[in-house]
């Protein structure tokens, strides 16, 4: 590929910005100095950039624990989303596997692997999400029979059977893990509204194989393992 295509995509700068650092010589392939951008480069090359090597990567795949008040999104000329926490990043072209609401916590798969996420995120597939809930008011046994079954949110929308676990239940406060098998616009919260309970905390423990790293902290990332990468393949799997 070019040499400015292959800086460029792994984020040192925009293409004209590289374009503008290899005339003026600050980068060097195989030991020399380069001044065309339109050189051709592989992988094998060695590459630097102002001297620092520039490793070219094709997949990324990150496990960030998404905090509240950021976007799900891959930018957002106001807001900052999950994808600028990301600062070790080296692909330009990252997004997250699915959203979650601004004020949601929890799991969020951050890559740049569409036919992976394509297919975590098909209903066909039935990948299992596993969320932390806490809600006003008591969850009852009946709620979670009519969770089990498939639950009538409204007009437009029925869920999926669900799996709907009480952690404690009480008159004013509940708490429950709930694990869906699709992922519609505000879905949990309306899936409880169905039942007069409002959510005041969500949290995504898991999606497929993967479950949250809790001692990333809020806004922390790291790189899936290389076991981690395997589990969501064949959670993919049809």
């Amino acid at each position: 590929m070019r040499l400015d295509k292959f800086l460029s995509d792994m984020g040192v700068g925009t293409r004209s910005e590289v374009k503008d650092a290899i005339r003026r010589g600050n980068v060097c392939v195989n030991g020399s100095s380069v001044r065309k951008p339109e050189i051709q480069v592989s992988e094998s090359d060695l590459v630097l950039w102002e001297g620092k090597p520039i490793v070219y990567t094709t997949m990324e795949y990150y496990m960030l624990y998404k905090p509240s008040g950021i976007l799900s999104a891959s930018r957002d000329k106001k807001a900052a989303t999950v994808v600028d926490l990301i600062v070790d990043k080296k692909r330009k072209d990252l997004f997250p596997v699915g959203r979650l609401d601004k004020d949601t916590e929890g799991l969020l798969l951050i890559t740049n692997d569409g036919p992976l996420a394509h297919r975590l995120l098909s209903p066909k597939h039935h990948v299992p999400k596993v969320y932390f809930v806490r809600v006003d008011g008591r969850i009852t046994e009946e709620i979670k029979e009519r969770f089990f079954h498939g639950l009538v949110v409204d007009k437009e929308f029925t869920a999926l059977p669900a799996k709907l676990q009480i952690v404690r239940s009480g008159e004013e406060e509940s708490e429950a893990e709930l694990t869906i098998y699709e992922g519609k616009f505000h879905q949990i919260k309306r899936m409880f509204a169905a039942e007069g309970l409002t959510v005041t905390y969500l949290k995504r423990l898991s999606m497929g194989s993967l479950r949250l790293d809790e001692s990333l902290g809020k806004g922390g990332f790291r790189a899936l393992t290389k076991e981690e990468l395997m589990g969501l393949y064949r959670d993919a799997e049809v």
